[in-house]
């Protein structure tokens, strides 16, 4: 079986060598190259085309979430997991502004992180227990207070647009979803509009927390956690 191919993106030496020394025993995953700044973090993506980058958040030069970004945009295929010593609100509402796979904290166990990169080559999504938690919690406030409105609106999407949800919340770009449904990169976006206006939510963040809170991938078996 082919190995799930992963660059690694970190500007500490040590933590690139460490990381690759942890996922150098999974038999399905192979290292392909290590990036030591965000601007060589995209260069790097472009060139080796790997399925899945590990990526920190305090890079030089560009960022993690700005390099992130900027690989989603020229490399849809390819998978963004963030890990990274912050697990601030901010920082994990833009992780999943712009279409990333997860969010793992530095903490976190080779085993947790081997599984993340499995999780996310299949297209789900991961994030560590914590964050996890939060973001449920956050969003189950908000249903709270709305209940009847957020069901009433829920209630009034239809299949195709539940469809478009799940891939949104799931991190798939509007090319990708066009591919996988069978359909129009323009009809996505018609779709996209429509359930954002009947939701009342106007960003991805808001549907992707919108879709976990109500079980949306769960149910689905996409979306992970340690």
């Amino acid at each position: 079986m082919k190995p799930i191919t992963v660059l690694l993106a970190d500007d500490h030496t040590v933590v690139r060598e460490g990381l690759r020394s942890l996922l150098e025993s999974e038999p399905d995953i192979e290292v392909v190259g290590e990036a030591r700044d965000g601007r060589q973090a995209v260069q790097l993506t472009r060139e080796l085309l790997p399925a899945v980058v590990v990526m920190d958040i305090a890079m030089p030069l560009l960022n993690g979430v700005e390099a992130a970004r900027q690989i989603l945009e020229a490399v849809p295929a390819t998978r963004v997991l963030i890990l990274s010593a912050y697990g601030d609100e901010e920082y994990v509402e833009q992780v999943i502004g712009i279409g990333a796979a997860g969010f793992l904290i530095k903490q976190t166990s080779a085993l947790v992180l081997s599984k993340a990169i499995r999780e996310a080559s299949k297209g789900h999504t991961f994030f560590s227990s914590s964050i996890s938690r939060w973001l449920r919690d956050r969003q189950q406030e908000s249903l709270d207070g709305a209940a009847g409105q957020r069901r009433s609106r829920a209630a009034g999407l239809t299949s195709r647009e539940m469809e478009i949800l799940q891939l949104i919340a799931e991190g798939k770009a509007n090319k990708q979803m066009a591919a996988e449904l069978g359909i129009s990169i323009k009809t996505v976006e018609k779709h996209r509009q429509h359930l954002m206006e009947k939701l009342g939510i106007h960003d991805t963040a808001g549907l992707t927390r919108y879709a976990i809170a109500a079980g949306i991938i769960q149910s689905g078996g996409r979306f992970s956690v340690d």
